[in-house]
């Protein structure tokens, strides 16, 4: 008993060693079979050896395991260099198991001389080392990935007016250029802010919005008028608060039932100001989970009873059939010059002809229909005739939309036609307008221009938020009303809002376009806007492959080895393919922030790569990942797929399901940065800084919300705000953070705990106390994995 009990650590060791061996052997040969490197292979038979040795109470184990140790050291810096967050996954287990390997219970057992036991656990050093160069390294490239590649730019100060208090819009003012005039929150004094008072809501996840994919988030931005701000929750409670207290006002609950409903989110209501409208001269614009629109009472909180039918108006009149879930609207409507201005989310990737994208435009005292834009009519703002319905599948305009009064235009981010990913039946309607700008007349809703950002899109990269509109000095003096596009690629189209011809160069580039799928016909080129950065990853390689250990790091290996991947385009077609940046995008429904003083744009970016698998639809009935059905107007029910990453694609021979790609332990596959802040100024078109965002303290693989607060730049899901007094505030990152950047140099000056994700754009006001105040949404994302919740924070000076 005695002498099994001396050999207990080291039989012990010896096989978790050679185990470590064999993973690598058998990975590795498997990646190496794929054409993959072979390192994997030798180190593993290393391992294995030093393992077999271990067991057998061989001190020559111990060395040969410093050997192995060193050679696969000096194999990944020679792979990845001193990025520490690269060295991660290649080199921490096999250090950790080596300090292991050094502890005097292992080595005593082992058949050596006292003078070579010393030796043994001196070298648990090395290892210790080694895990210390990981994390400094990984801290050390987090600072050389903070980058400052030219001044800010010191430019004349337009004219603002800094009395302008109000935030009506989702951008503050129609431009959705985030910017505020206020100064008494500065970079001098911001590290100063505390939390002035928090509202919760009450408005919380249900039991079953987490499950199969559905996803509940809250996203809204306030909008701040007078003293009071106004806010809609997931299932889409209108609140009114206190602007100073953060008391509530009022509560409407439309009692929408949202059963149906695959995603639960509001970005913000709009506001209406009509002083000849005597019942309702200040209202509340808002939508409901089931597509209705409702305009409120201001002061009170009740329908406005003169607007559609007691305040309600149908949203699904003229759509034809449109199951429980399918339309809806997660963007706040655009309020200007009388009218209220909507697309809508459609339910897509479901099937061919699903309800019409068509936006609208209703009057805001009656919520009569003024115009309607169709693509697929001639003219398209054509009025109905009656038992006539709105064409069918058509690209919907479902982010922000952003307008120019001045202009009277309202400009239009498009979609791109439904299914996502598989177009050989698009008609020339979709084709021309899929995934495109489009500038309409506020009044009549004709079409003045269209801009393309995608040529067939078979990506899903429909434009996902309205543009920034931004006035740009010209090479003669004068003044180009511009507008900036952001986009899911990464890409930044920079126009001329007038006329949507582009002000800097776009070239068309050749991409892929095999192999495909039978039947489609993708087009050979794609717009490039190489006037100006672009904010797209690189592609991947197999070195850039990431992941919690050395062993998912491998299987992320051998799946980019096996999945089909020729970069951000490409194609579709039978099997597992890579997409990246994918339909969550560099860029989402959040879009960029614009200071119009200094001409600067800042943006945050995600960098999250999926998995598209496209199958035959018979397989995926046979998998249950869908079930057959018989077509619109066939009185079936829609049978909604199990999961929202299954889109069945009815209509087509194909069935697409887009996933994250996560390694084994639901760590990324893909390294580090995964989140980033960009600032870029719109006159050089050059980038000022850049710099990673957010950190892991609060993504595990475990889903416990507690890990080391690892400065790798995190995923982020919410855009940013600027002020006058030069800060920039952002919730955004999966780590649970209001955070306060310097915006001349991105310095991080002041951060915040939130009790739930920050996956909501902030805004800042004015209160009647005369405090600033900073105002976010801590309610968590689904989609993302964020803390859930239901409070609004909101942070002042003492």
């Amino acid at each position: 008993m005695q002498q099994k009990s001396s050999r207990l650590w080291a039989v012990l060791t010896g096989s978790l060693v050679a185990l470590v061996g064999l993973a690598y052997i058998v990975l590795g040969g498997w990646l190496a079979y794929l054409g993959g490197t072979l390192v994997f292979v030798l180190l593993g038979v290393g391992f294995f050896v030093s393992g077999v040795l271990l067991f057998r109470q061989r001190f020559t184990g111990v060395w040969l395991y410093l050997l192995m140790f060193l050679a696969c050291a000096g194999w990944a810096m020679w792979e990845v260099g001193l990025d520490g967050w690269q060295l991660m996954p290649r080199l921490l287990v096999v250090a950790v198991l080596g300090v292991w390997l050094s502890m005097p219970w292992v080595i005593r057992q082992l058949t050596i001389t006292p003078s070579a036991r010393h030796k043994g656990m001196a070298a648990g050093g090395i290892y210790l080392a080694a895990i210390a160069a990981i994390f400094y390294g990984g801290w050390h490239i987090s600072d050389t990935r903070f980058i400052h590649h030219q001044p800010f730019p010191a430019r004349d100060a337009a004219q603002m007016s800094r009395s302008d208090n109000e935030w009506k819009y989702y951008g503050r003012t129609a431009d959705g250029q985030r910017f505020s005039p206020l100064m008494q929150i500065t970079p001098e004094n911001v590290s100063q802010l505390q939390l002035a008072w928090r509202f919760d809501s009450g408005d919380v996840k249900r039991e079953g919005e987490d499950k199969a994919g559905r996803e509940f988030n809250v996203e809204v931005t306030p909008v701040k008028v007078g003293n009071a701000l106004y806010i809609c929750t997931p299932h889409r409670q209108v609140i009114a608060l206190n602007a100073t207290s953060g008391k509530p006002l009022w509560t409407f609950d439309p009692q929408s039932d949202t059963s149906a409903n695959e995603y639960l989110a509001c970005r913000g209501v709009a506001w209406s100001d009509d002083p000849t409208d005597a019942a309702c001269p200040q209202k509340v614009i808002t939508t409901t989970a089931d597509a209705r629109l409702v305009a409120l009472n201001a002061e009170t909180g009740t329908p406005c009873t003169r607007f559609g039918r007691q305040g309600f108006v149908s949203l699904t009149d003229h759509l034809g059939e449109v199951p429980p879930g399918f339309h809806f609207i997660t963007s706040q409507p655009m309020v200007m010059d009388g009218r209220i201005i909507l697309g809508g989310w459609i339910y897509d990737n479901q099937s061919t002809g699903e309800p019409s994208g068509v936006v609208r435009a209703y009057d805001t005292r009656s919520g009569k229909l003024v115009w309607a834009w169709d693509m697929g009519r001639n003219p398209a703002n054509a009025p109905l005739k009656p038992g006539e319905e709105y064409t069918r599948g058509t690209p919907n305009g479902w982010g922000t939309y952003t307008a120019d009064p001045q202009l009277g235009l309202v400009y239009i981010p498009v979609g791109n036609a439904t299914p996502d990913y598989y177009g050989a039946k698009r008609r020339a309607f979709d084709e021309a307008y899929s995934s495109s700008i489009v500038a309409l007349d506020i009044r009549t809703g004709k079409e003045r221009w269209h801009y393309q950002t995608v040529h067939h899109d078979v990506w899903d990269y429909d434009v996902p938020i309205g543009p920034t509109l931004i006035d740009l000095p010209d090479d003669n003096g004068g003044i180009t009303p511009a507008l900036v596009q952001t986009t899911k690629m990464g890409q930044l189209f920079l126009l001329d809002r007038r006329t949507g011809k582009s002000l800097v160069a776009v070239n068309e580039k050749p991409v892929p376009v095999t192999p495909s799928l039978p039947g489609e016909r993708l087009s050979p080129v794609q717009p490039d806007s190489v006037g100006m950065p672009d904010l797209a990853p690189a592609d991947l390689r197999e070195t850039d492959m990431w992941g919690a250990t050395a062993f998912d790091q491998l299987l992320c290996r051998i799946q980019f080895r096996q999945y089909r991947y020729q970069g951000k385009f490409t194609p579709p077609a039978e099997g597992t393919s890579i997409a990246y940046p994918a339909f969550d995008g560099v860029i989402d429904w959040y879009g960029a922030s614009v200071d119009p003083l200094h001409h600067v744009l800042i943006a945050n970016t995600s960098y999250i790569p999926f998995t598209m698998e496209i199958m035959k639809s018979e397989k995926a009935i046979q998998k249950g990942l869908m079930t057959s059905w018989t077509g619109w107007g066939s009185g079936q029910s829609y049978p909604k797929p199990k999961e929202f990453a299954v889109g069945p694609q009815y209509g087509t021979p194909w069935a697409a399901i887009v996933k994250p790609w996560l390694s084994a332990l639901d760590a990324p596959c893909n390294a580090p940065p995964w989140g980033k802040i960009y600032a870029i100024d719109l006159v050089s078109k050059k980038i000022i800084w850049e710099r990673p965002a957010g950190t892991t303290r609060d993504m595990n693989i475990f889903g416990t919300h507690t890990n080391v607060p690892l400065p790798t730049g995190i995923f982020m899901m919410g855009g940013n705000v600027i002020t006058r007094s030069g800060l920039i505030f952002t919730g955004a990152t999966a780590d649970d953070y209001l955070r306060a950047f310097d915006e001349a140099s991105g310095k991080e000056l002041w951060r915040a705990r939130l009790p739930a994700g920050g996956q909501a754009t902030p805004m800042t006001y004015q209160a009647g106390d005369g405090k600033q105040y900073v105002v976010i949404a801590a309610g968590g994302h689904g989609g993302l994995g964020t803390r859930s919740g239901d409070s609004l924070m909101a942070y002042a000076l003492p």
